[in-house]
């Protein structure tokens, strides 16, 4: 549960993390989620009509209209093609839903502030959560049908970037605590399928997720002005 890694004065002193990451390392993190840059001239082509083929789809049909066999018709190709180059159905859709997070990366790295460097820490960490939720709403159905398998999804290189983001960012406001467990806590918060449930079966607006967003981060931040249990 999120509140159990609240600081408390009573909270016993955690060790850093013993392997600190920073700016460079989360750089390498989001190459490595990047679309297979080492691949050849026409192969990169090739992921790139499959991936195309694959968002026309979801556009047409939504999300459950995407198979190997309906990309390979799409694209024209075999479907031997499809699956050697994204191995099954998840890998395909986690693909496409990667090629929509590289401008929420590059807006984390290099983009204005608060969201980009240059704000402090906490409106950089209140600015992230919220550009997180809107893309998830954006296209919520994607993330529940590319996140079948809990285990996957948290190793993925595309959610350990922005669980690398948070880490860094809870070094500079909270430095005593396990900054790398408390972002998987933050994380957790985020999670595509919490959003599905609190928007669409607890009918909860977005605003009220993401000024929950900022109250949590208050609380696990230790920041002035955070309101008081309701």
């Amino acid at each position: 549960m999120l509140y159990a890694v609240f600081m408390s004065p009573s909270s016993p002193h955690l060790p850093a993390s013993p392997d600190p990451v920073g700016e460079p390392a989360l750089l390498e993190i989001g190459l490595a989620a990047d679309d297979e840059p080492c691949l050849r001239a026409d192969a990169a082509r090739n992921r790139a009509r499959l991936l195309e083929a694959a968002a026309r789809l979801v556009a047409e049909h939504g999300p459950a209209g995407v198979t190997m066999e309906a990309v390979a018709a799409a694209a024209q190709v075999g479907k031997g093609t499809v699956f050697r180059r994204f191995g099954d159905r998840t890998g395909l859709l986690t693909a496409l839903l990667d090629h929509t997070t590289k401008q929420l990366q590059a807006d984390l790295m290099s983009g204005p502030p608060p969201l980009g460097p240059g704000a402090p820490a906490d409106e950089r960490l209140r600015a992230f959560g919220k550009a997180v939720l809107r893309w998830s709403v954006a296209q919520l159905e994607l993330h529940l049908a590319a996140q079948p398998e809990p285990a996957r999804r948290i190793a993925h290189p595309s959610h350990r970037v922005l669980a690398t983001h948070v880490t860094i960012l809870l070094r500079e406001l909270v430095p005593e605590a396990d900054c790398a467990l408390q972002a998987q806590a933050l994380m957790g918060y985020l999670d595509p399928a919490l959003i599905h449930y609190l928007t669409k079966r607890c009918d909860m607006p977005l605003e009220r997720l993401e000024a929950g967003w900022s109250d949590l981060v208050a609380r696990v931040t230790g920041a002035a002005g955070a309101p008081g249990p309701r």
